[in-house]
């Protein structure tokens, strides 16, 4: 018998962001009372990279490593905060050497406002150059820039165009954005074959988001055989990445022993994991396990507190609410200062 009822995840929109060095952003994930052929995945959003807590002064000298002569001092620069000095350098070896990766360094700076004033116009014009000479990041980038509408009307045909060049050649993030249009089937016929296909090569490379749409995709066999064994190894593989959907879901599966061994225990751990990091669904379930006897030792309060939370949060539950009504005066008092001071509120 199964007690939590999986999550059931469905289709969501594209959205590029601005960074050549993509980051991946999570989504809240949906929770409909039905399967369909439709993933709801959580898209890649690029972020401007994050400078280092503490800069060090922006001077050629700190970013240079002589003990290491091939030491890329570009992308050292950058790494470290130093924006200015990064600029400077990936001019130079743009112009001097025609170097791709100076190129779409010079892009990722334009496109951020880093050590330069953003000017998308000349984060294309680098991302471009840098891309027609086969720099796969670039590509990824022009791709990310064209579908999105910065430097110039969208023009998703030729963001389609660099997203598959870009993953064509192993780029992890292209190949899941462009696995997102095929599933959507607005700038291109819906192809769930070819979106598991791109989705599988973006899992291998270890992307969290594609490891997690994947698994749903063999849960539900779009594109590919279903098979839960490897759905949920998936799912193990994402959350252990990070993916707070994929804890939700591996966390259920091992509640259930579902395509896995029982652990109780250890989906408990997951869904408390899951809540803390505000995914009302984790939240929410949490709370069912706490306040009933599924196995698993009760906790009233701390239940009731997480579907206090959870329902904030827009996740309602009439099975929670009644358990809330048959509350003592003492728990309900207890349970809603322990949800206020999770919220932060007085």
């Amino acid at each position: 018998m199964t007690f939590l009822r999986p999550v059931v995840i469905v289709a969501s929109v594209l959205m590029l962001g601005e960074s050549a060095l993509a980051q991946l952003q999570s989504a809240p994930a949906a929770d409909p009372p039905s399967a369909s052929k439709n993933v709801k995945t959580k898209t890649i959003k690029s972020v401007p990279p994050t400078p280092s807590a503490r800069p060090e002064p922006d001077n050629k000298a700190s970013a240079q490593t002589p003990d290491d002569p091939n030491t890329d001092l570009v992308y050292g620069a950058y790494q470290r905060g130093l924006y200015k000095t990064a600029f400077d350098l990936a001019l130079k070896q743009a112009q001097e050497n025609k170097a791709p990766a100076a190129m779409t360094m010079l892009g990722e700076l334009y496109a951020n406002g880093l050590g330069v004033k953003r000017d998308y116009g000349k984060a294309i014009e680098w991302h471009q150059r840098a891309a027609d000479l086969g720099d796969r990041e670039a590509m990824f980038a022009l791709a990310m820039l064209r579908i999105s509408g910065r430097g110039g009307p969208p023009d998703r045909a030729s963001a389609v165009k660099w997203l598959a060049s870009s993953a064509k050649l192993g780029q992890p993030k292209a190949a899941y954005n462009l696995a997102l249009l095929y599933m959507d089937g607005q700038t291109l016929p819906q192809d769930f074959k070819r979106a598991a296909e791109l989705l599988r090569s973006a899992a291998d490379a270890g992307t969290p988001e594609a490891q997690y749409a994947l698994a749903t995709f063999y849960k539900e066999g779009n594109g590919l055989e279903k098979n839960l064994y490897k759905s949920v190894r998936l799912l193990q593989a994402a959350s252990l990445a990070g993916n707070v959907d994929a804890e939700v879901e591996y966390a259920i599966a091992l509640f259930n022993g579902s395509g896995t061994e029982k652990n109780e225990a250890a989906a408990v751990s997951l869904l408390r994991k899951a809540a803390r990091q505000n995914s009302a669904i984790a939240q929410n379930r949490l709370a069912r396990v706490l306040v009933t006897d599924m196995g698993v030792p009760t906790n009233k309060i701390e239940g009731l507190k997480w579907h206090i939370v959870a329902k904030t949060a827009g996740k309602g539950d009439l099975m929670l609410d009644e358990a809330m009504a048959q509350a003592t005066p003492e728990e309900r008092a207890k349970a809603e200062s322990a949800a206020r001071k999770w919220l932060g509120i007085q």
